[in-house]
């Protein structure tokens, strides 16, 4: 049985891609995390020798502690953030018991340089509708909570991206952007190492069929397009309509996870009957 400070990797994997997951701290060593840099989604590397100096930052949060095993190094650094009011966890078995149980790891190869301040940032084009609502939503769930978002002209883009050292997406002609048949967010699914989720493939479909026309593809596209188009009217300012949209998409994730057996029936059939 694991102890009360322990997180085992199911309930940490139940948790992920949620509002409400914990931070994720991983303090391997850089010897163990050059054997392997892939990283748990959201992530934050911290040095585990310097943790008095930058556990009051995390003061009053809900933190998952990962080393290579899940023993000195993740123990004793939520040892300390519980000393600063956080409340900590080590994840029981490490980096190795969760790669072990198959679960998702991002590439960070894939991830753009970060600001001072430690976030990502990206910029694409205003107005958004689905693919430039879905991709951030998965950044900030899945690979990134703190990313920043640009939403500028259409023309302005590029030298946005230059000046400001943001990274474009959802245009044409960057990495980040539809490649045939794919729309941008199956194409961040694949270069963050994400394509292997189930309940993220599911919701690919739908947001493939939302963003390129083919409702086809997934009944509740028709759905999504519609809460998209919806959502984009109520709002005139973008980073309004994000925040908004957050929500639908965990709905969404959270029936592509959980829910796409269940069905709703009203009123109910009576005795007998």
């Amino acid at each position: 049985m694991p102890s009360p400070d322990t997180l085992t990797v199911p309930q940490l994997s139940r948790l992920v891609g949620l509002p409400g997951a914990p931070v994720v701290l991983d303090v391997r060593t850089e010897e163990d995390h050059a054997a392997d840099p892939r990283a748990l989604p959201c992530a934050i590397r911290r040095d585990c020798r310097s943790v008095a100096a930058w556990a009051p930052d995390f003061a009053g949060r809900h933190v998952a502690v990962v080393c290579r095993r899940g023993l000195k190094l993740s123990q004793g650094v939520a040892a300390w953030l519980r000393h600063h009011g956080a409340r900590a966890e080590s994840l029981e078995g490490g980096f190795e018991a969760w790669r072990e149980a198959g679960g998702l790891l991002v590439r960070p190869d894939r991830l753009p340089r970060r600001d001072a301040q430690g976030r990502t940032v990206w910029v694409t084009r205003v107005r958004p509708k689905v693919d430039r609502i879905a991709c951030p939503w998965l950044i900030r769930r899945f690979v990134d909570p703190s990313a920043v978002f640009l939403f500028v002209a259409p023309s302005e883009v590029p030298a946005v991206a230059e000046h400001f050292g943001a990274t474009p997406f959802d245009i044409e002609g960057v990495f980040w952007s539809h490649r045939g048949a794919a729309c941008t967010f199956d194409v961040m699914l694949e270069e963050f190492g994400l394509a292997g989720s189930g309940p993220l493939a599911r919701l690919a479909a739908i947001v493939r069929g939302a963003d390129t026309a083919r409702p086809d593809l997934a009944p509740e596209a028709a759905g999504l397009l519609a809460a998209s188009l919806g959502l984009s009217r109520m709002h005139r300012d973008d980073l309004e309509q994000l925040d908004a949209a957050m929500t639908l998409y965990d709905a969404f994730y959270r029936w592509c996870r959980d829910a796409t057996g269940e069905t709703h029936n009203w009123p109910a059939p009576g005795r007998g009957a």
